[in-house]
Protein backbone atom coordinates (compact mmCIF):
# COMPACT_ATOMS: atom_id res chain seq x y z
CA UNK A 1 0.00 0.00 0.00
CA UNK A 2 2.96 2.35 0.58
CA UNK A 3 3.66 3.03 -3.13
CA UNK A 4 -0.03 3.70 -3.75
CA UNK A 5 -0.02 6.15 -0.86
CA UNK A 6 2.97 8.04 -2.27
CA UNK A 7 1.37 8.34 -5.69
CA UNK A 8 -2.05 9.26 -4.28
CA UNK A 9 -0.68 12.02 -2.06
CA UNK A 10 2.21 13.04 -4.32
CA UNK A 11 0.04 14.57 -7.04
CA UNK A 12 0.48 11.93 -9.75
CA UNK A 13 -3.31 11.42 -9.97
CA UNK A 14 -4.20 14.97 -8.91
CA UNK A 15 -6.30 15.36 -5.79
CA UNK A 16 -7.61 11.98 -4.52
CA UNK A 17 -11.42 12.14 -4.42
CA UNK A 18 -12.83 8.60 -4.61
CA UNK A 19 -11.74 5.38 -2.92
CA UNK A 20 -13.42 2.08 -3.77
CA UNK A 21 -12.54 -1.40 -2.60
CA UNK A 22 -13.64 -5.03 -2.48
CA UNK A 23 -12.37 -7.56 0.03
CA UNK A 24 -14.14 -10.89 -0.31
CA UNK A 25 -13.59 -14.61 0.17
CA UNK A 26 -15.55 -17.85 0.09
CA UNK A 27 -15.29 -19.06 3.68
CA UNK A 28 -15.47 -22.80 4.16
CA UNK A 29 -18.42 -24.25 6.01
CA UNK A 30 -17.70 -24.76 9.73
CA UNK A 31 -14.61 -22.53 9.60
CA UNK A 32 -14.12 -20.44 12.76
CA UNK A 33 -15.07 -17.30 10.80
CA UNK A 34 -18.69 -18.50 10.53
CA UNK A 35 -19.06 -20.04 13.98
CA UNK A 36 -21.20 -18.37 16.64
CA UNK A 37 -19.27 -16.64 19.44
CA UNK A 38 -15.99 -17.20 17.58
CA UNK A 39 -16.26 -15.44 14.25
CA UNK A 40 -16.60 -11.65 14.34
CA UNK A 41 -18.18 -11.28 10.89
CA UNK A 42 -16.80 -9.65 7.75
CA UNK A 43 -16.69 -6.06 9.03
CA UNK A 44 -14.36 -6.65 11.97
CA UNK A 45 -12.47 -9.46 10.22
CA UNK A 46 -11.73 -8.01 6.76
CA UNK A 47 -13.71 -4.77 6.36
CA UNK A 48 -11.31 -3.12 8.81
CA UNK A 49 -8.57 -3.31 6.15
CA UNK A 50 -10.70 -1.27 3.73
CA UNK A 51 -11.52 1.29 6.42
CA UNK A 52 -7.87 1.64 7.37
CA UNK A 53 -6.74 1.92 3.74
CA UNK A 54 -9.19 4.77 3.08
CA UNK A 55 -8.10 6.63 6.21
CA UNK A 56 -4.46 6.08 5.32
CA UNK A 57 -4.78 7.20 1.71
CA UNK A 58 -6.92 10.27 2.47
CA UNK A 59 -4.93 11.04 5.64
CA UNK A 60 -8.24 11.99 7.24
CA UNK A 61 -11.14 10.67 9.30
CA UNK A 62 -14.64 9.99 7.92
CA UNK A 63 -17.43 12.36 8.95
CA UNK A 64 -20.29 9.88 8.56
CA UNK A 65 -21.01 6.33 7.50
CA UNK A 66 -23.86 4.65 5.61
CA UNK A 67 -24.03 0.85 5.45
CA UNK A 68 -26.15 -2.03 4.19
CA UNK A 69 -26.06 -5.58 5.47
CA UNK A 70 -26.27 -8.13 2.65
CA UNK A 71 -27.57 -11.64 3.24
CA UNK A 72 -28.83 -14.45 1.05
CA UNK A 73 -30.06 -17.91 1.99
CA UNK A 74 -26.65 -19.55 2.43
CA UNK A 75 -26.75 -21.73 5.57
CA UNK A 76 -23.11 -20.84 6.35
CA UNK A 77 -24.31 -17.45 7.56
CA UNK A 78 -26.87 -18.34 10.19
CA UNK A 79 -24.55 -17.25 13.03
CA UNK A 80 -22.53 -14.43 11.47
CA UNK A 81 -23.23 -11.84 8.79
CA UNK A 82 -22.41 -12.57 5.16
CA UNK A 83 -21.49 -9.16 3.73
CA UNK A 84 -21.69 -5.40 4.13
CA UNK A 85 -21.63 -2.53 1.63
CA UNK A 86 -20.34 0.71 3.16
CA UNK A 87 -19.98 4.36 2.16
CA UNK A 88 -17.86 6.77 4.21
CA UNK A 89 -18.00 10.53 3.63
CA UNK A 90 -14.84 12.54 4.26
CA UNK A 91 -14.19 16.28 4.34
CA UNK A 92 -13.58 18.19 1.09
CA UNK A 93 -16.28 16.09 -0.61
CA UNK A 94 -14.24 12.89 -0.69
CA UNK A 95 -15.90 9.50 -0.50
CA UNK A 96 -14.80 5.94 0.25
CA UNK A 97 -16.90 2.91 -0.67
CA UNK A 98 -16.19 -0.75 0.02
CA UNK A 99 -17.82 -4.16 0.15
CA UNK A 100 -16.58 -6.94 2.43
CA UNK A 101 -17.97 -10.45 2.06
CA UNK A 102 -17.49 -14.00 3.32
CA UNK A 103 -19.62 -15.40 0.49
CA UNK A 104 -18.01 -14.20 -2.75
CA UNK A 105 -15.00 -15.06 -4.89
CA UNK A 106 -11.59 -14.12 -3.47
CA UNK A 107 -10.81 -10.46 -4.21
CA UNK A 108 -8.66 -7.95 -2.36
CA UNK A 109 -8.27 -4.73 -4.30
CA UNK A 110 -8.78 -0.99 -4.15
CA UNK A 111 -8.91 1.92 -6.58
CA UNK A 112 -8.26 5.61 -5.91
CA UNK A 113 -9.62 8.10 -8.43
CA UNK A 114 -8.20 11.61 -8.41
CA UNK A 115 -8.86 14.77 -10.38
CA UNK A 116 -6.18 13.87 -12.96
CA UNK A 117 -5.88 10.10 -12.91
CA UNK A 118 -6.38 6.92 -10.96
CA UNK A 119 -4.52 3.98 -9.47
CA UNK A 120 -5.49 0.39 -8.67
CA UNK A 121 -3.83 -2.11 -6.34
CA UNK A 122 -4.63 -5.82 -6.66
CA UNK A 123 -4.03 -8.19 -3.74
CA UNK A 124 -4.05 -4.99 -1.69
CA UNK A 125 -4.63 -6.66 1.67
CA UNK A 126 -2.86 -9.97 1.07
CA UNK A 127 0.41 -11.08 2.61
CA UNK A 128 0.77 -14.40 0.77
CA UNK A 129 0.66 -13.07 -2.80
CA UNK A 130 2.37 -10.41 -4.91
CA UNK A 131 0.71 -6.98 -5.13
CA UNK A 132 0.13 -5.39 -8.55
CA UNK A 133 -0.08 -1.61 -8.89
CA UNK A 134 -1.39 0.12 -12.02
CA UNK A 135 -1.44 3.90 -12.46
CA UNK A 136 -2.94 6.23 -15.06
CA UNK A 137 -1.69 9.70 -14.15
CA UNK A 138 -0.03 12.91 -15.22
CA UNK A 139 2.99 11.11 -16.59
CA UNK A 140 1.14 8.34 -18.41
CA UNK A 141 0.68 4.71 -17.52
CA UNK A 142 2.88 2.68 -15.22
CA UNK A 143 2.74 -0.71 -13.56
CA UNK A 144 4.70 -2.32 -10.78
CA UNK A 145 4.64 -5.64 -8.95
CA UNK A 146 5.57 -5.90 -5.27
CA UNK A 147 6.78 -9.32 -4.20
CA UNK A 148 5.20 -10.82 -1.10
CA UNK A 149 6.98 -10.40 2.23
CA UNK A 150 6.42 -11.46 5.82
CA UNK A 151 4.24 -8.75 7.36
CA UNK A 152 3.45 -10.70 10.53
CA UNK A 153 7.10 -11.28 11.46
CA UNK A 154 7.80 -7.56 10.99
CA UNK A 155 4.90 -6.66 13.30
CA UNK A 156 6.11 -9.07 15.99
CA UNK A 157 9.71 -7.82 15.74
CA UNK A 158 8.59 -4.20 16.01
CA UNK A 159 6.30 -4.84 18.97
CA UNK A 160 9.05 -6.76 20.78
CA UNK A 161 11.41 -3.82 20.20
CA UNK A 162 8.85 -1.41 21.68
CA UNK A 163 8.65 -3.60 24.81
CA UNK A 164 12.43 -3.82 25.15
CA UNK A 165 12.90 -0.06 24.66
CA UNK A 166 9.79 0.93 26.67
CA UNK A 167 8.30 2.85 23.73
CA UNK A 168 4.67 3.27 22.73
CA UNK A 169 3.98 1.41 19.47
CA UNK A 170 2.81 3.33 16.42
CA UNK A 171 0.12 2.72 15.24
CA UNK A 172 -1.04 3.22 18.80
CA UNK A 173 -4.19 2.51 20.75
CA UNK A 174 -5.59 5.82 19.46
CA UNK A 175 -5.37 4.51 15.91
CA UNK A 176 -7.21 1.36 16.95
CA UNK A 177 -9.89 3.37 18.74
CA UNK A 178 -10.47 5.48 15.61
CA UNK A 179 -11.01 2.29 13.59
CA UNK A 180 -13.35 0.68 16.15
CA UNK A 181 -15.57 3.79 16.32
CA UNK A 182 -16.02 3.59 12.54
CA UNK A 183 -16.83 -0.14 12.65
CA UNK A 184 -19.43 0.45 15.35
CA UNK A 185 -20.98 3.23 13.24
CA UNK A 186 -21.20 0.79 10.31
CA UNK A 187 -23.26 -1.63 12.39
CA UNK A 188 -25.48 1.17 13.69
CA UNK A 189 -26.14 2.46 10.18
CA UNK A 190 -27.03 -1.01 8.87
CA UNK A 191 -29.33 -1.61 11.83
CA UNK A 192 -31.23 1.69 11.77
CA UNK A 193 -31.12 2.36 8.02
CA UNK A 194 -29.62 5.85 8.17
CA UNK A 195 -26.29 7.64 7.97
CA UNK A 196 -24.42 7.75 11.28
CA UNK A 197 -22.16 10.73 12.08
CA UNK A 198 -18.73 10.00 13.55
CA UNK A 199 -17.05 12.20 16.11
CA UNK A 200 -13.40 11.98 15.12
CA UNK A 201 -10.71 10.80 17.48
CA UNK A 202 -7.69 13.13 17.33
CA UNK A 203 -4.96 10.83 16.02
CA UNK A 204 -1.64 12.26 17.30
CA UNK A 205 0.40 10.72 14.50
CA UNK A 206 -0.34 8.69 11.40
CA UNK A 207 1.84 5.79 10.17
CA UNK A 208 4.40 6.75 7.52
CA UNK A 209 7.00 5.06 5.33
CA UNK A 210 9.74 5.80 7.82
CA UNK A 211 8.37 2.95 9.95
CA UNK A 212 8.62 0.32 7.22
CA UNK A 213 10.23 -2.99 8.18
CA UNK A 214 10.76 -5.58 5.45
CA UNK A 215 11.30 -9.27 6.06
CA UNK A 216 11.56 -11.96 3.41
CA UNK A 217 8.54 -14.15 2.79
CA UNK A 218 8.48 -17.78 3.93
CA UNK A 219 7.02 -20.74 2.14
CA UNK A 220 3.68 -22.01 3.40
CA UNK A 221 4.37 -24.71 6.01
CA UNK A 222 2.55 -28.06 5.76
CA UNK A 223 -0.81 -28.02 7.53
CA UNK A 224 -1.50 -30.58 10.25
CA UNK A 225 -5.14 -31.60 10.89
CA UNK A 226 -6.40 -28.29 9.51
CA UNK A 227 -7.42 -26.83 6.17
CA UNK A 228 -7.31 -23.43 4.54
CA UNK A 229 -10.16 -21.15 5.76
CA UNK A 230 -11.40 -20.40 2.23
CA UNK A 231 -12.54 -22.59 -0.64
Amino acid sequence: MEEGDLLARGGEIGVPRIFSSVFSMQVRENNVRVQARRGSGPVYDIGIYCVNAARYLFRAEPLEVSALKLAGNDHRFTSVDEAFAVTMRFSEERVAQFTCSFGAYDRASYQVVGTEGYLTLDNAYEYAADMRLNVEGKHGSKSRTFTKHDQIAAEIAYFARCIRENKDPEPSGWEGLADVRILQAIYQSARFGRAVPIESIPVPKRPDLGQEIRMSAHEMPPLVDVEQPTK
